[in-house]
């Protein structure tokens, strides 16, 4: 046993508001907490929720396309102290908000302080760049307070056993044994209940990138390992990741809201090869 490592707490909450998180899933996984699995890998990282829900006993490999989202999680395991002294330092209030946003920070605590900043006190926990790569969500009028140091401290714990990447999904293929656990949350290219294709999605993750993924998900079953996918629920996401295994469908409250968004429920796939 490593003696090094941070003795962590019973409930390690995401640290990062997201919007299409899975916190609202994490109730159904309570089998797969318990069961026996080697490894685990969260391909599509975003808030983390199901990573910190899980909490897994060996090595897990974390990662996202978002770049500055993994230096955040990078530089909290390595320094959340050093994090939180950045994060003291600023103030929820809407002219700072968009001094802040507009700051470009070359330290590497300033700039996870600042996407934890952003983060916690924008509209809706959402993160989007516009054509320039510029985060552009505006200020959220949130009153809670957006710094959390025991919450930040008890995540840097659970990363403690990571190893943290940043790239396209199909790359960590390798990282995949046997009996390790892969959890899959792409972007959702389709829109819910089979109402049509989201424009902005689908620039982000096309409907050949899910295809690419089903293909991973045939190597992943080659290598007599588990998954969990998420997506969709969608005609065209049934079909593309129709491979004999369990199939759930599941119905939450919509969270997401926005000036054209239809709250109320939504319904969401979930494919996988270990029991729930």
């Amino acid at each position: 046993m490593d003696e090094t490592k941070p003795k962590l707490k019973s409930v390690t909450r995401p640290f990062l508001r997201w919007a299409g998180g899975k916190t609202w899933l994490v109730k159904y996984l309570t089998k797969v907490k318990e069961s026996k699995f080697n490894n685990y890998h969260e391909i599509f990282l975003g808030g983390g929720a199901t990573f910190f829900f899980l909490k897994p006993q060996n090595h897990s490999y974390l990662s996202d396309l978002n770049i500055e989202l993994i230096k955040t999680y990078q530089t909290l395991k390595d320094d959340v102290e050093g994090v939180i002294r950045e994060l003291k330092n600023f103030r929820n209030e809407e002219a700072y908000y968009y001094k802040v946003r507009e700051t470009v920070f070359n330290d590497k605590l300033e700039q996870a302080a600042q996407f934890i900043y952003l983060n916690q006190t924008s509209f809706n926990g959402i993160h989007r760049v516009n054509t320039r790569g510029k985060y552009n969500v505006p200020y959220g009028f949130r009153k809670k307070d957006f710094l959390d140091s025991e919450g930040l401290r008890a995540a840097s714990s659970a990363l403690f056993n990571t190893t943290i990447s940043n790239g396209d999904f199909y790359s960590t293929i390798d990282n995949i044994k046997a009996k390790d656990l892969v959890f899959l949350d792409p972007p959702y290219t389709v829109s819910h209940n089979n109402n049509g294709f989201i424009e902005y999605n689908e620039k982000i993750f096309q409907l050949s990138d899910q295809r690419r993924l089903s293909r991973m998900i045939d190597d992943i079953k080659k290598k007599d390992a588990y998954y969990i996918l998420t997506n969709a629920a969608h005609n065209t996401i049934k079909e593309i990741f129709e491979k004999g295994d369990t199939r759930i469908e599941l119905t939450r409250a919509n969270a997401i809201g926005g000036a054209k968004a239809q709250r109320g429920q939504t319904s969401e796939l979930i494919f996988t090869n270990i029991e729930l």
